[in-house]
């Protein structure tokens, strides 16, 4: 008899992973009945096909968002003074005194932090937390659809989400196994995971090994590591298209060389059009001396910022938009969706660019899997007040202390050199890649295209 899973998107951040790649297909074959057990509001039935079993229910208790805060900020203090390193203050975003509501708010999560920045006091914050969702109507909800279709496992696909704990809660309660997959690179140190589960899985034996230290309630038995389907998609050739039947559909100068540029999200990069204006004015200086070059802007897909637009029109002879195919079906940054289109997409934008450049993202990965190189900015802009967030904060976090060597990634740390840089990249006499390949390992783990596979197996065998 077929083994059931519940596939569980708490919010949209897991689609790309687990709806549009191959992922179901993989598990079907191998004789589990899927069924998505979905809190979002794209429909996977009436948009892919897919069985799903929707959650109508979104009620969380009112102190949730309070007690959640404290527990992020409790459990940084804890590695602030555990591992004595500074950067986990770094990670805390700040508190809002605007209004009454609000200043009650931050003031009621600072007395919890003090009372509770310990690892006990963790715990205890978590077993409140846990314990307040258990009252909710949602916790009821969900603990009613699970006795009436009977999963054999809740594998939910991602661990940062408040809206999956009365989900996992009633599943656990149940008895039924649950399965927590570690969503992003950067994730764990920065206190991240919300939920607690029976078993997690971690892309890499870096991540099984942060998830081990920062959570001392999780044994080595629980963590598995699979890797992450995030990936796949680049290794699927089917995917490609020829430069001119790309070029053709978006409008590109087949005689030109273009640079990719990928935009990223006002927090981590808030002067970020002024780094697209850098790379523009170097691309017009290396023209004028002979090169024709463009550029591909992809921005951040929960970027709905007017900000690049100034810069954008000012250079629309060099600078062609590419946008992420994703649908806006909500007004949350997590409503926000990928569509199986943009797959395709970005493998081409990563097949037929001759390097990407960015501020500190992940797509670095993406265009190693393609063997491109990566230009990282990492010089100050002089727009830069108090108030705005300095980019060279980025590259001190944690997940990038997984960087093999500093040559893991072209560094640009003087705006004046970055016009050689590109020059160096475009002659060949520069290049991350075999370092970056290196790094990628590290951080993707061994086997990039098994992931989906390997999960299944995971699966299988905990049922077994």
């Amino acid at each position: 008899m077929s083994k059931k899973v519940f596939v569980f998107f708490p919010d949209g951040v897991g689609l790309r992973n687990f709806a549009f790649t191959d992922f179901k297909n993989i598990g079907e074959n191998m004789g589990f009945d899927i069924t998505y057990w979905n809190n979002t509001i794209f429909s996977l039935k009436d948009n892919l096909g897919f069985k799903e079993v929707k959650i109508e229910d979104h009620s969380a208790h009112p102190l949730l968002s309070i007690y959640s805060r404290a527990r992020k900020r409790a459990e940084l203090n804890v590695s602030r003074d555990k591992f004595n390193d500074s950067v986990y203050p770094t990670y805390k975003f700040p508190f809002n005194y605007k209004g009454l509501k609000n200043t009650f708010k931050s003031l009621y999560i600072k007395v919890l932090i003090g009372l509770y920045s310990s690892e006990k006091g963790v715990v205890k914050l978590r077993a409140k937390i846990n314990q307040l969702e258990r009252s909710t109507t949602k916790y009821t909800y969900c603990k009613a659809q699970l006795e009436a279709h009977k999963p054999d496992m809740v594998f939910c696909t991602t661990q940062r989400s408040t809206q999956s704990i009365s989900a996992l809660l009633a599943a656990k309660d149940l008895g039924i196994p649950t399965v927590a997959f570690v969503y992003s690179w950067d994730n764990v140190p920065k206190a991240m995971q919300v939920v607690e589960t029976d078993y997690y899985f971690v892309w890499s034996d870096l991540m099984k090994q942060e998830v081990l230290q920062y959570y001392p309630f999780v044994s080595e038995n629980q963590v598995f590591v699979t890797g992450t389907p995030q990936f796949e998609p680049h290794y699927d050739t089917s995917l490609k298209e020829s430069r001119e039947i790309f070029f053709k559909a978006y409008g590109l100068d087949v005689n030109k060389k273009y640079i990719c540029y990928s935009g990223d999200d006002e927090t981590t990069s808030p002067l970020d059009q002024y780094y697209l204006e850098d790379l523009a004015n170097a691309v017009r200086s290396l023209n004028e001396k002979g090169e024709n070059l463009g550029i591909i802007y992809r921005k951040c897909p929960v970027d709905f910022t007017p900000r690049y637009d100034a810069v954008i029109e000012a250079n629309k002879d060099i600078i062609e938009v590419l946008d992420p195919i994703w649908k806006q079906v909500g007004s949350q940054w997590n409503q926000v969706l990928p569509t199986p289109e943009d797959f395709k997409n970005l493998y081409n934008v990563c097949e037929h660019s001759e390097f990407v450049t960015n501020v500190c993202s992940s797509t670095v990965f993406d265009f190693v899997a393609h063997d491109k190189p990566c230009i990282y900015y990492n010089y100050e802009q002089p727009q830069l007040k108090k108030g705005i967030r300095d980019i060279g904060q980025n590259y001190k976090y944690v997940h990038f202390r997984s960087m093999p060597t500093q040559e893991a990634a072209v560094f640009c740390t003087d705006k004046n050199d970055l016009e050689g840089l590109i020059k160096q990249i475009l002659d060949g006499k520069l290049s991350n890649v075999e370092t970056c390949k290196k790094w990628y390992e590290i951080v993707v783990g061994k086997t990039p295209t098994e992931a989906s596979k390997t999960i299944w197996n995971t699966i299988d065998s905990i049922l077994k």
